[in-house]
């Protein structure tokens, strides 16, 4: 029995694809009988013609490859994509490291333990990249014996 103009109809009332309408398999007698878009939408209301679930997609491996990587597996060099400043910028970087020595040089100012033109002149040292580190400002500091006596 042809049922092709009833799961068009179906379709169309139900706003989706031929494919996705679901006849019931007992009841197909009665679909043959709808003629009409009233009788298919008396059908719909009856549960006799239903709209299928679209399919989606699993997100199971993606989870079970972001647990490995929260592991630190799959991370090697053979999975790496881009240069090794494309995964972690130079600019990152940078920033990471003059923060905490601005911030240093900052506090040492605020204190009044380093002078006002030995603090430019660090600033500076700073910017140009002169140390890695505020271990490093700090034995400089030291050894070039910047900090102000009498406090």
């Amino acid at each position: 029995m042809n049922l092709k103009p009833q799961r068009r109809m179906a379709a169309d009332i139900l706003k989706c694809g031929e494919n996705r309408v679901y006849f019931d398999p007992y009841l197909i007698e009665d679909i043959s009988l709808a003629i009409t878009r009233e009788d298919i939408r008396n059908l719909i209301k009856q549960g006799v013609i239903q709209k299928k679930y679209k399919k989606g997609i699993s997100n199971y491996r993606k989870n079970i490859n972001h647990a490995r990587k929260k592991k630190g597996r799959a991370r090697g060099l053979g999975k790496r994509k881009g240069t090794k400043h494309a995964r972690n910028p130079k600019k990152r970087a940078w920033i990471r490291r003059i923060r905490p020595i601005r911030r240093e040089l900052k506090k040492l100012r605020e204190r009044k333990l380093i002078t006002i033109s030995n603090y430019r002149k660090l600033y500076k040292n700073a910017k140009g990249g002169m140390f890695t580190s505020v271990a490093q400002l700090n034995r400089y500091i030291k050894e070039k014996d910047l900090i102000r006596r009498g406090r």
